[in-house]
């Protein structure tokens, strides 16, 4: 298959350059004298790292973009040979692979090692076995370690705000303290927060800006580069209020011309589907498997994987009177640590707010957080919202997982189906 060059929106630009400008600060990490802090998405705990001055890093992050560059294959066939499972979650392996291989992040600079393993995990068990490698690749290395209740009864209670809260003052900033050389500012921090709130207002702003017809986003392949800055190094930064502002002019400008979303191959001229999607993306394959919904015209107008560092859009925003009860709600509020019920309600409210023509699921052979329950969700959808459901199974990382032939055909069959059933609904419309 020919590939031709990208088109990018400004937007995309944007986010590569701050990225860029991360992996460049974490290169030169050593020589300034900054610290660094490996950690995870879901849960993260941004401003607390960079109110301490330190620089995060994210292990996902780092095998994504490595899948993305077609890196990924090599990594995880390195860690395969030194004992680890071909069935442990390829974003594990991933990030072992290239560790394995001298630590060259995705833009080519080596990344540093860290001064702190901080592990705040939000739904994903697989997380602590990732950070007990972390720590023999890293022999003597500092870990802090924020336990995040389960959602198990679909509510966030005062006990358990209260549990997090003594867990970040006991354990965590100590050690953030101890690492940095710095005390703790209460502060700064609150400030801080401001930023965040600011950033999560214009983030749900943009997400929710697909429920015009045509939408003017993609809120899954495109959504990955929106919520970039929000998920990773920014959130709490004046960069990032920038970055979203510019963001959500572009787009308001996109509804004011009625235009569609911009993908690699172009824009989307007529939006022949609208479809919420449940599932991480491909990384292997990103712009092949993106190009399948450009090719029939389909458009997601919702997806949970950019839920997966918060659900800003229920209405929770970091409070800057309460910077460590917010800390804890926000790791306790994310999606993969919300309970089946709640995913349930939560992709049922997107079907039907956003009038979705469909609902599709993208299994993860190697991501229990994810693919745990998907079955039981696409019942449900179904029985709940009366559409089309789909199914099609992938992997992050591992392009062994990940076939061309057997998605297209399945997407195809599925948007057929949905093709079929606009006829029959517009027909008895007419009736």
């Amino acid at each position: 298959m020919k590939i031709e060059k990208a088109i990018k929106e400004k937007s995309m630009i944007l986010q590569k350059e701050m990225l860029a400008k991360q992996f460049k600060e974490l290169s030169l990490a050593r020589e300034s004298g900054k610290k660094v802090v490996y950690t995870f998405v879901p849960g993260n705990l941004t401003e607390l790292i960079l109110s301490f001055d330190m620089l995060p890093v994210y292990p996902e992050i780092n095998a994504l973009q490595s899948g993305m560059r077609k890196k990924s294959a090599a990594y995880i066939k390195d860690a395969e040979k030194i004992g680890h499972s071909e069935d442990v979650c390829t974003y594990v392996k991933c990030d072992i692979g290239m560790m394995l291989n001298g630590n060259i992040g995705p833009t080519g600079e080596k990344l540093p090692a860290p001064d702190l393993l901080l592990l705040s995990y939000t739904g994903c068990f697989t997380f602590l076995k990732w950070f007990e490698n972390l720590e023999r690749l890293y022999p003597g290395v500092e870990v802090a370690m924020l336990h995040t209740p389960y959602q198990e009864d679909g509510k966030i209670t005062a006990d358990q705000i209260d549990y997090m809260v003594k867990q970040l003052r006991e354990e965590v900033i100590p050690k953030m303290e101890k690492v940095s050389g710095k005390k703790f500012d209460y502060s700064r921090l609150s400030q801080m927060m401001i930023n965040s709130e600011k950033s999560e207002d214009l983030l749900v702003k943009i997400l929710e800006s697909a429920k015009h017809k045509p939408s003017p986003i993609d809120a899954y392949f495109a959504g990955v580069y929106y919520i970039g800055p929000m998920f990773t190094a920014f959130r709490g930064t004046e960069e990032a209020v920038n970055y979203y502002n510019e963001l959500y002019l572009e787009i308001q400008e996109r509804i004011k011309l009625g235009l569609g979303p911009v993908t690699p191959e172009g824009e989307i001229k007529e939006e022949k589907f609208r479809l919420v999607v449940e599932g991480p993306p491909n990384w292997t394959n990103f712009r092949e498997f993106w190009k399948i919904f450009y090719d029939a015209g389909a458009v997601i107008v919702a997806s949970s994987y950019t839920k997966v560092g918060g659900v800003f859009d229920l209405g929770f925003r970091h409070n800057f009177r309460e910077p460590l009860e917010s800390l804890a709600k926000y790791c306790m509020g994310c999606y993969t640590n919300m309970n089946l019920p709640q995913r349930v309600d939560l992709l049922s409210k997107y079907v039907k707010e956003y009038q979705a023509d469909g609902f599709l699921i993208n299994s993860i052979k190697s991501c229990n957080s994810f693919s745990a329950g998907q079955l039981l969700i696409m019942r449900e959808i179904e029985q709940k919202c009366g559409v089309p459901v789909g199914f099609i199974e992938s992997d992050l990382v591992d392009p062994r997982y990940f076939s061309y032939a057997n998605i297209k055909n399945r997407l195809e069959s599925y948007f057929q189906m949905l093709e079929q059933r606009k006829i029959i609904l517009g027909q008895e419309t007419e009736a």
